[in-house]
């Protein structure tokens, strides 16, 4: 049995498929915790339209679906794509390209140039089929977790609001080469599309724009993409502050970022912090060092080319 075998169907997902995703989808992961899926496929699909498209493999003569993915248009040319999962009754027998070229043609039908998604750096399988299917590495990522404080306390910088000093900081940093001009998007969770001018001035409008200047250059900045409950190990619900992508010039700026976001975190009543931060040795170490604490792994984002699609 194969993808080109006719038993198999790519088809748009429906609502009554909740139970058969489910399925295969609640133990993606055994030993690193549940799967988001079966938590927000029910909402997926009451936001399903010309922007979203989640599909699956049906097998028509057999019970179950063979897997699944979603695509999320980020801007007029920008597609994201996640919750690529096959069922493990399927793996190893061919059929999830199956899915990622109907993917591909839907973004590209939809007007986007390039697709991107993110894989997490310890998931060989998943890296190994975006590979096959033509996605190609982009950049890496890692977060890092100042914790909350109201007290925390900016030396040597003057803080500043101002959308375009953060735009001009960003724009000319090793960060955002290193990031290809990608930050964390500010409509859906867990993508990254291209950096501009108008993600800052959003989020001095909606959220927070974070700049320090040293009274001649700015010399690090971020934006507060969002906050969001999230239930935690103990069965606690936890208010987490989101930033997009911390930039900062050195060490000394590095800290004075951290205690940033640390404050404007604790304003907003965040319990924790994620913020984007390349995944380079002196970006991580800094963190480190001005002991904002980093994740343990980093995170890869790869990109397909759509032209011909």
């Amino acid at each position: 049995m194969s993808a080109g075998d006719p038993a198999f169907e790519v088809r748009e997902a429906r609502p009554g498929d909740y139970e058969a995703v489910v399925t295969f989808t609640e133990n993606t992961w055994p030993e690193r915790g549940e799967d988001y899926i079966p938590r927000v496929y029910e909402e997926w699909m009451e936001t399903e339209g010309e922007g979203q498209r989640t599909l699956v493999l049906d097998p028509v003569d057999e019970s179950g679906l063979g897997g699944i993915v979603q695509g999320v248009l980020l801007s007029e040319h920008e597609a994201w794509a996640q919750a690529m999962r096959v069922n493990p009754d399927y793996r190893g027998l061919g059929v999830s390209p199956a899915l990622s070229r109907a993917l591909f043609d839907w973004a590209a039908e939809a007007g986007a140039s390039v697709c991107r998604n993110m894989v997490f750096s310890w998931n060989e399988a998943g890296l190994g089929h975006s590979r096959s299917v033509g996605f190609d590495p982009v950049t890496e990522f890692r977060w890092a977790h100042p914790d909350p404080d109201p007290d925390a306390t900016v030396e040597g910088f003057e803080t500043t609001d101002d959308p375009a000093a953060a735009w001009t900081c960003f724009q000319g940093s090793e960060a955002a080469g290193h990031l290809r001009g990608l930050s964390l998007d500010t409509g859906e969770s867990w993508a990254l599309s291209e950096c501009t001018p108008a993600r800052f001035r959003r989020a001095a409008e909606e959220t927070a724009s974070i700049a320090l200047v040293d009274g001649e250059r700015v010399r690090a900045c971020t934006y507060r993409v969002r906050e969001y409950e999230r239930e935690s190990e103990d069965g606690a619900t936890e208010t987490w502050a989101e930033y997009g992508v911390g930039v900062w010039s050195d060490l000394e700026a590095a800290r004075g970022l951290f205690a940033a976001v640390a404050r404007d975190a604790a304003a907003v009543g965040a319990d924790r912090t994620r913020v984007l931060v390349p995944e380079t040795p002196r970006c991580v170490s800094d963190a480190a060092y001005a002991r904002a604490g980093i994740s343990e792994e980093p995170d890869f984002v790869l990109a397909k080319d759509l032209a011909g699609h």
